[in-house]
């Protein structure tokens, strides 16, 4: 592997990991103030909170490798 190759990758990886950890976060979060507020709805007792967290772990994943595929794609058409 070449040196572009090398850091493409990196980037790609390092975002990707930071969309499932932002993801996760925000979706365990959601999850956990649904179920504390004052008026629950259907939605917050029928869904899985660990469903929901694998879900938004799911598209930070997309999220983040999409965002990396961009930048890389924008810092190569600039050279």
């Amino acid at each position: 592997m070449d040196r572009k190759t090398k850091r493409l990758l990196l980037l790609v990886v390092s975002c990707s990991l930071t969309g499932v950890l932002l993801g996760g976060t925000s979706s365990w979060a959601e999850s956990k103030i649904c179920l504390q507020s004052d008026e629950v709805t259907s939605d917050c007792v029928t869904k899985d909170p660990v469903q929901k967290t694998v879900q938004g772990m799911s598209t930070g994943l997309l999220a983040g490798a999409g965002a990396a595929c961009c930048v890389a794609w924008n810092a190569r058409h600039d050279n």
